[in-house]
């Protein structure tokens, strides 16, 4: 294939499906990393207009102040530890976690996620949205697979839709989202996909603790800490539920930042058209 066959492919021949929430002052956020976002506009074009001595070009510019794990955005390896112990075995030292950010396994380490993605829209099966502050099980996954005819593959991306995409302008409502369970999350770890996702925010339900290792968000400890799969959390799957859209090209591009913890996530689901 050359390259203007690929173009004309993807511009004429395929629906691009944007899986991204839009960021703004106060959005949704897990209780630690809040405030999410702060943006100030302290630029303005009133203020350098001078026509005078500049002619009719004016600008303006504004500061960007954010957590790394805010938004839709994907969770980079250094983000977990199991023991003070990082996935490969990499101990938490002084040389590893530093205040300016992790010297390996950080966010400059992703690299563009493409992939085949697959949604498991567990919502759509059981009831739009789901039961709030509740488990995702494995029972209630696999059936959304079986009804959707769709299997997972290692390397695939897979995303879990609850309903409470449709939320995020709602930051009470939405933060009650259900999470995936530790049964569903254990299994979904042996498929041995590249990353999975969900629409609330934090993959995990926030409110549950793990008898077994008396952990908060077990999954991050599971997925991230212990089998390096990413997690991107966040995401807006309402369209593509809507349209039917169960199987696409993901593709998932990170910024790099060097050593952070995660980053926000320009995700897209890529359709042939029908």
């Amino acid at each position: 294939m050359k390259v203007r066959d690929l173009v004309e492919l993807l511009t004429t021949k395929c629906k691009v499906y944007d899986l991204e929430q839009v960021r703004y002052s106060g959005m949704p956020a897990f209780q630690p990393v809040q405030p999410a976002l702060l943006y100030f506009l302290y630029r303005h074009h009133k203020t350098l207009y001078n026509p005078e001595t500049d002619g009719p070009r004016s600008s303006a510019s504004g500061l960007i102040i954010m957590s790394d794990q805010s938004g839709t955005h994907i969770d980079a390896r250094c983000h977990q530890a199991s023991d003070l112990t990082l996935i490969g075995g990499i101990k938490v030292t002084g040389e590893i976690e530093t205040p300016w950010g992790f010297t390996k396994l950080g966010a400059d380490e992703i690299s563009p996620l493409i992939a085949r993605g697959v949604l498991v829209d567990v919502a759509r099966v059981h009831a739009d949205p789901l039961p709030e502050d509740g488990d995702v099980s494995l029972d209630q996954f696999k059936r959304a697979l079986d009804a959707q005819n769709v299997t997972i593959r290692p390397g695939d991306v897979v995303l879990m839709r609850t309903g409470y995409g449709r939320y995020w302008n709602d930051p009470p409502k939405y933060a009650k989202a259900p999470g995936a369970s530790k049964e569903l999350t254990l299994w979904l770890a042996e498929q041995n996909p590249m990353a999975v996702g969900a629409d609330n925010v934090a993959w995990d339900n926030p409110h549950y603790v793990d008898p077994d290792t008396r952990s908060r968000l077990v999954a991050h400890l599971y997925l991230l800490a212990k089998r390096g799969i990413y997690i991107i959390e966040n995401l807006y799957l309402e369209e593509i539920s809507r349209e039917r859209v169960n199987e696409f090209l993901f593709i998932g591009l990170p910024l790099k930042f060097k050593g952070a913890t995660g980053s926000p996530l320009r995700p897209i689901a890529i359709v042939p058209h029908v």
